[in-house]
């Protein structure tokens, strides 16, 4: 019988907790590989007890964060406890855990660990998310708030540095910056996993919320975030359950917040499409109309003003079904109230008071209102809901506004903000305008805009810009809505507007801002402009308004041509003005001879000439459109031709330069002289020839016919047919080359519409019978050979400019040579003189040269009644020529009255008469002075 060996019974267990008591141990490094070899063996599968006391020590050892080298094994270990959960709860403690570890910033060793291992950390991220899976609201839970934490939490740098100290194992690590944690979340789109696990957490109200309000953090400030959101359909989603139950009150408020976002930073024609079904319109409707009627709170005001802003935003798309809904109608009922009485139930007790929330409303409904019509289905609703008559409520002076509810500051936001409202509903509601006696109105606040009364304005808002302090800004946007009316062109307005004597009264105003020293700004610019256009508006059609305009309006006109054009540029508004200046002398001068001569006598052909010449090019076309309209009156023609320019230049030659500088711009063929080059084209541009011959309809314009129209030429050609096309005054060569062409535009210009029919043909395939296409071939080559014409007479003009250039430079070496002969004899003449003066043989032999060429003059024959005298003076021994040497005393000033005295004095009268000086009056005697006359 064997003798059995007795195996000792080990009854003390040594734990890891006790090894940690001693001083002179440490725990063992945990190794993720061996925990997750110990989560998937088939022979340890089963033994939760390890697997927990495992994922202990793992949460104890990482208990700083996990470095980014080991979230490969992290979320390894999580997929495989998410897998263990459906058969044992115990797991999910531990995963939890784990996963506030993942809410800390994750480690590294090296700054280049985070580009190294990107990737690794966007897809662990991204595997967080999927987590949401796990069927336990504490798990979904602490996702989120890991998922906040670390998007939204800046690390504590010297906290983890003192942290990371404590433990040897991580001594040599850092934590990750927010910036970057932030851009992984980005990059994993783990947003999108969190819109659609909304589907898997119907049934846990408490988790939902959690979501919402992660989402509310990520798409703060990340438009990237965003648009992954809209990619998941996160609004329709979002928006479809905001009225889902909600025990904490919260659901909305985050809610709205999250589409607030979605509106600001993503796609809004994504959100758009994405809300524009009933399901979300009428959650929308619901939700407002509960904080609408229901909401008493400071928070449940502000609430319903965010709804209000996503539903104005979504109503300015007409693919939305807001009217559908009924939601339209609803919303302009509340617009309307109080000014607007409604026996509508809804309204019943709605009170609105002075309170930033519904004063805050009150704008954001003139908002909405101003989106609604971009759906002009919904301005029959704006019109039963008298929508203009309840923004007409606050268009009245505001010394007596005649509302209690509102502070003057308020009235006063509300009045201009009503007035911009109406600027865009007035002019699509016409029929409410005229019904409510808008022109009326307008110009009641107008008197009161322009009377001295005193007014303190308060100019807080954005619609008072520039009006502190005074009436400007009511009268900028007064001046606004009837400039929006009167460009209508609906002449029921405009007549009306004139038979209560809106153009007499705007030009008093304008006449004021003209002669005011104020200074220029920017609102006082746009009323000025905003007048001349009403005023043109008003007179375009009408010769009897034309005829009130008159003298009156013709002299501010003038006075606003003379602004400096180097202001076109200035930024404040002179480019409008002086554009509206030109367009008024169109529309409300041209046409009336009254105010034509007016105009005349003032310059005002000279002021738009020089106007001209310094304007930039964007208004030339205007100008000259103007010119060629007063041209038609025939002192116009004179005008022109007087006027000059700088460097003396006349307006001929200033209409061709700018015919060069149009040419220029179109790159039409030209050589450096100006001359035509392309015979068949003479007209045509390099970009319009290169864009070719389309096949049009017979209804279109070929590019031939609207070319007229696109530039500036046409109107060139028929101002020099007013002009004529001789005898222009101040042209050079190049003029006399360029208006060459001008003279033939016309004829050019069907040349080219006939080579368009010819390339057309050839392109259709089309072949004209035998007799056209020769009749064709003929007029082609005719408008070809009249260009060559014109072409040899400009080289013609170029040669007979050189000839005469050669001439003037022969000519003017001829007066140099004869200005160098006149020097010379001049210095021969000098050095004879000196000779004489200084040499008296020379002077005795010019002496008797002198005597023999008299002798030799003198006549032979002596008649009997011929007396001969002497023509020496005897006793004269200077060298110089004298004549008679005659001294007179100057005349007494008793008889002359003085040096200025009128009296017409003759001097042969007074050497033979002086008794003729007795009646003069009597002068000053201390002005007494000789006078010596030669007498030659």
């Amino acid at each position: 019988m064997s003798v059995r060996k007795s195996i000792p019974v080990v009854r003390h267990i040594i734990r890891d907790s006790d090894l940690g008591t001693r001083p002179d141990l440490h725990t063992r490094p945990v190794d993720l590989n061996h925990v997750v070899n110990l989560l998937e063996d088939r022979f340890s599968c089963n033994l939760v007890d390890r697997h927990l006391h495992a994922l202990k020590r793992v949460v104890k050892h990482y208990q700083f964060g996990f470095p980014i080298k080991d979230l490969v094994q992290v979320f390894k270990i999580l997929n495989l406890c998410a897998e263990k959960v459906r058969d044992q709860d115990a797991y999910i403690q531990p995963i939890c855990e784990v996963l506030k570890l993942c809410g800390l910033p994750f480690l590294k060793e090296k700054s280049s660990d985070e580009s190294n291992f990107a990737q690794v950390v966007s897809e662990s991220i991204s595997q967080m998310g999927y987590l949401l899976r796990v069927p336990s609201a504490e798990v979904r839970l602490q996702i989120c708030d890991s998922i906040m934490k670390l998007y939204s939490k800046e690390p504590p740098k010297q906290e983890f540095e003192d942290l990371l100290t404590i433990n040897t194992a991580f001594s040599e690590y850092y934590p990750t910056s927010k910036s970057y944690n932030m851009q992984m979340i980005e990059e994993s789109g783990v947003v999108e996993t969190l819109i659609m696990g909304l589907t898997l957490v119907g049934s846990q109200p408490e988790v939902k919320l959690r979501i919402i309000q992660t989402l509310q953090c990520l798409s703060y400030s990340s438009a990237m975030n965003c648009n992954l959101m809209l990619n998941a359909q996160a609004a329709s989603k979002i928006c479809r359950s905001l009225n889902d139950p909600d025990p904490s009150g919260q659901l909305l408020f985050r809610s709205s917040e999250v589409l607030w976002n979605l509106l600001e930073q993503a796609s809004k024609k994504e959100l758009v499409n994405q809300l524009s079904n009933f399901e979300c319109i009428n959650a929308l409707k619901e939700a407002f109309l509960n904080q609408m009627v229901n909401g008493y709170s400071h928070s449940d005001r502000q609430l319903r003003n965010d709804l209000l802003i996503i539903t104005t935003s979504l109503a300015e798309h007409p693919l939305v079904p807001m009217i559908e809904t009924g939601f339209t109608k609803l919303l302009i009922m509340f617009a309307a109230f109080p000014e607007v009485k409604s026996h509508n139930p809804l309204v019943h007790g709605l009170k609105i008071s002075s309170s930033n929330e519904d004063f805050e409303m009150k704008k954001i409904f003139f908002n909405l209102l101003v989106a609604l019509i971009n759906d002009l289905a919904s301005i029959q609703l704006l019109s039963e809901g008298e929508a203009l008559l309840a923004l007409f409520h606050y268009v009245k002076p505001n010394e007596n506004p005649g509302v209690r509810y509102w502070s003057p500051a308020q009235f006063e936001e509300l009045q201009l903000h009503a007035l911009a409202t109406l600027i865009s509903l007035a002019p699509v509601m016409v029929d409410d305008y005229m019904n409510c006696q808008g022109n009326t109105r307008m110009l009641l606040l107008l008197d009161w805009c322009i009377n001295q009364d005193p007014y303190f304005g308060k100019g807080n808002s954005f619609h008072a810009a520039g009006g502190r302090g005074s009436k400007k800004a009511q009268m900028h946007y007064c001046l606004r809505l009837l400039r929006s009316m009167a460009s209508l062109g609906e002449e029921l307005i405009n007549q009306n507007l004139y038979d209560q004597g809106v153009i007499p009264q705007l030009l008093d105003v304008l006449k004021g801002m003209t002669n005011s020293l104020e200074e220029e700004t920017k609102i006082n610019l746009d009323m000025q402009t905003d007048i001349l256009i009403i005023l043109s508006s008003i007179c375009e059609h009408d010769i009897h308004r034309k005829e009130l305009f008159g003298a009156f309006g013709v002299e501010i006109i003038i006075k606003l041509l003379k602004i400096d054009p180097n202001k076109f540029y200035s930024g404040i508004g002179h480019n409008r003005l002086l554009l509206s200046t030109v367009d008024c002398i169109w529309c409300c001068i041209v046409g009336c001879s009254t105010a034509e001569d007016s105009f005349l006598e003032m310059g005002g052909i000279f002021l738009l000439l020089s106007f001209l010449e310094a304007s930039s090019k964007r208004i030339h076309n205007l100008i000259l459109g103007t010119l060629l309209e007063l041209c038609d009156n025939s002192k116009t023609i004179h005008h022109i031709n007087v006027w000059r320019g700088k460097n003396d230049s006349t307006a001929a030659s200033l209409l061709l330069y700018l015919w060069r500088e149009e040419e220029k711009e179109m790159r039409v063929k030209r050589d450096a002289e100006g001359r035509i080059l392309d015979v068949k084209k003479p007209l045509i541009g390099i970009t319009q020839d290169e864009y070719g011959i389309t096949t049009l309809p017979a209804n279109c314009l070929s590019p031939a016919v609207i070319d007229v129209s696109e530039n500036s030429r046409v109107k060139i050609y028929s101002i020099f047919c007013k002009l004529g096309f001789e005898d222009l005054p101040g042209l050079s060569a190049h003029d006399y080359i360029t208006l060459a062409i001008v003279h033939r535009y016309l004829d050019f210009k069907v040349g080219g519409v006939w080579n368009e029919i010819e390339k057309e043909f050839k392109q259709e395939a089309v072949h004209p019978t035998i007799l056209d296409l020769e009749s064709m071939h003929i007029i082609t080559k005719h408008y070809e050979n009249l260009a060559r014409q014109v072409a040899q007479y400009q080289t013609d003009i170029l040669e007979n400019q050189q000839i005469q250039i050669l001439y003037d430079e022969q000519q003017m070496y001829a007066e140099i040579e004869h200005n160098h002969k006149q020097r010379e004899l001049f210095k021969k003449s000098w050095q004879k003189y000196v000779a004489r003066t200084s040499n008296h043989e020379i002077l005795k032999k010019a002496k008797k040269d002198q005597e023999h060429t008299i002798e030799s003059s003198k006549f032979k024959k002596k008649g009997l009644n011929i007396n001969f005298y002497k023509t020496q003076i005897g006793g004269l021994y200077t060298t110089g020529f004298w004549g008679r040497l005659v001294t007179i005393e100057s005349t007494p000033p008793e008889l002359l009255g003085g040096p200025l005295s009128p009296v017409n004095l003759k001097i042969k009268g007074t050497c033979r008469n002086g008794a003729a000086m007795k009646n003069a009056d009597a002068g000053n005697e201390n002005k007494n002075k000789s006078c010596s006359v030669s007498i030659k």
